[in-house]
């Protein structure tokens, strides 16, 4: 039977989600855990990547088990295994086929930044001492709503076939003292969203105008565009799936 796990995890300690040799990630960290568990080699395939520091309010991961798992149980002994910075919120079984990653129909992320010196906050979110213009920022997030081709956002050394992504909905906000930007879309390139985050805080600070911005976006060249704001700010937030997916 195949199962989806909805897990959470603070990734400053892990080089990312996705396995590599001699690193600690998290994909190999959850690998283990279930394999030790249920006494068998298992191996997750996740929704996506996540780059190393970059946090997960929810990832999604299935993995393949030959017998009916008690799902309640199962989390509840994952949790007790796993270290702190990982955590199971659910297992439930899917149908046969159903891929985590393949069949996402929108994933979104938000980036926090905050601009006071705040012990609390160290390494969850980016301090960002400069003064920003929101409205330009949000102009800039109407923009990229009707863009397709982000190969501008993307990181150069990446195997895709295309550079195209549906923008669902952007936005930066105020919360709580913070300043959040949120985003969705039906695909993320590898660093769209951090140099999408590096590009729009140029416009805030007024070193680039929402103009220069599209010129960017025209020019498909990363180079042109705004350097990539660190990885600790970064949470994949949420991902969609179809309803009738699940047993």
């Amino acid at each position: 039977m195949r199962y989806f796990i909805d897990l959470a995890y603070d990734g400053t300690h892990y080089h990312g989600w996705q396995i590599q040799n001699n690193v600690v990630t998290v994909q190999r960290v959850l690998n283990e855990a279930l394999s030790t568990i249920l006494r068998t080699e298992i191996s997750t395939i996740g929704s996506g990547r996540t780059d190393t520091g970059v946090h997960a309010m929810m990832q999604v991961v299935h993995f393949d088990y030959a017998n009916e798992i008690v799902v309640g149980q199962l989390a509840a002994k994952l949790n007790s295994l796993l270290p702190q910075d990982i955590a199971v919120r659910t297992i439930k079984p899917v149908k046969e086929g159903v891929s985590a990653r393949f069949e996402a129909v929108s994933r979104a992320y938000i980036y926090k930044i905050h601009q006071y010196k705040n012990p609390f906050l160290q390494g969850q979110s980016y301090q960002f001492h400069q003064a920003i213009d929101l409205d330009q920022m949000n102009a800039c997030c109407e923009l990229i709503k009707t863009w397709k081709d982000f190969e501008a956002m993307s990181k150069v050394k990446t195997e895709v076939n295309n550079f195209n992504c549906e923008i669902f909905d952007a936005y930066w906000k105020k919360h709580n003292g913070e300043i959040h930007f949120h985003v969705s879309a039906n695909r993320f390139l590898r660093g769209m969203v951090r140099a999408l985050v590096g590009t729009m805080l140029d416009v805030g600070q007024g070193r680039m105008t929402v103009e220069a911005f599209q010129a960017v976006l025209e020019s498909r060249d990363r180079k042109k565009a705004g350097r990539s704001v660190p990885a600790h700010g970064l949470y994949l937030r949420d991902i969609i799936y179809p309803k009738d997916i699940y047993l």
